[in-house]
């Protein structure tokens, strides 16, 4: 379930208590330096978990985060932290190495060794906790990678930000038939993303190999629009042939052909039913995802959803065919 920590809703007096017994009682054991008295201390964090994966996230004034000895000594389920910074910069520090963190940077650090997150100006951060047992990385390489930018010339660490940073505003993914289908991918898109890092080794492409097909479906997703968008492209992309993009897929039960129409139809239903649905055309949004074909958009809307594109708008966004009277007034909004 998820909860949310506002220091503006807690006393003054009791800001810095609650904010540590919500850590240790749901995210991590830390202690906590805010650098300021009670009353300047502002917080706002949400906690909430996915499968065996914790999050949370934070936006705070200045704060110290401090892993102690025996803090990590004490720790009683191995975990590995994953820290994506959202804006502004921080500093992380374990294993005698200390990094910059930028926008759009992912780094990784272990619960069983001291660390100390430094946020001088503010925090502004999403945390995910991971059973060590879980992402199933030798010793050495979580040591090795550990508060080591990553992201800026590596392409899997990139689209893992990307993911984890949408996984941990989207509750609705995170929650009810989605939670369990998410839970593998993303161990498994994380542990490409360290293992990447370190090299061409053996554990490296089998990692990039288990993590293939989450990452050509969120290419897709990026370029759905795309009028150009094929399965040739994509497997380009991705540096394999068409039929193994194919083979990959057809592993997770996915038909190409079938996702790109039914998640381009949701964007265009998505779209008619929201504010900006009469600022254009049906058949202008139909043509923005893919549809260049009015006629063929609409069944294939109606086959879809069992409503015509038209009755799907007209229901969220009555035109002068509700408000008004006569056959003249629906004829009027024929686009």
């Amino acid at each position: 379930m998820n909860s949310v920590l506002d220091t503006s809703l807690i006393p003054q007096q009791d800001r810095e208590e609650t904010i540590r017994s919500a850590l240790w009682e749901s995210f991590v054991r830390v202690d906590v330096d805010h650098h300021r008295p009670a009353r300047d201390i502002s917080v706002r964090m949400g906690l909430d978990a996915v499968g065996p994966i914790r999050i949370c996230s934070a936006e705070s004034t200045a704060v110290t985060v401090r892993r102690t000895s025996r803090l990590a000594r004490e720790d009683e389920e191995p975990a590995v932290f994953v820290g994506l910074q959202m804006s502004g910069t921080s500093l992380v520090e374990q294993h005698g190495r200390q990094s910059l963190l930028r926008p759009e940077n992912l780094t990784v650090y272990e619960s069983i060794a001291p660390y100390t997150l430094h946020f001088g100006r503010a925090l502004d951060h999403h945390f995910l906790r991971i059973p060590r047992a879980v992402l199933a990385l030798p010793d050495l390489a979580l040591r090795d990678i550990a508060a080591i930018p990553l992201g800026s010339d590596n392409p899997v660490a990139r689209l893992a930000f990307r993911y984890f940073a949408e996984l941990a505003v989207s509750e609705d993914t995170r929650g009810g038939v989605y939670a369990e289908a998410i839970v593998q991918p993303s161990i498994e898109l994380l542990r490409a993303a360290v293992t990447s890092q370190l090299g061409t080794s053996r554990v490296n492409r089998a990692a990039l190999e288990a993590s293939l097909g989450l990452r050509i479906i969120q290419y897709v997703r990026m370029n759905l629009a795309d009028p150009t968008l094929s399965a040739a492209r994509i497997a380009a992309a991705h540096g394999i042939s068409v039929r193994h993009l194919y083979t990959v897929l057809a592993q997770s039960g996915i038909s190409l052909g079938d996702w790109i129409r039914s998640h381009r139809l949701a964007e265009c239903r998505r779209e008619l039913a929201g504010p900006g649905g009469r600022l254009r055309t049906i058949a202008g949004i139909a043509r923005s995802w893919g549809f260049p074909d009015p006629t063929h958009f609409s069944k294939a809307f109606k086959r879809a959803y069992g409503i015509s594109p038209r009755d799907w708008r007209e229901h969220h966004h009555p035109g002068p065919s509700r408000r008004g009277s006569g056959r003249g007034a629906r004829t009027a909004d024929v686009s």
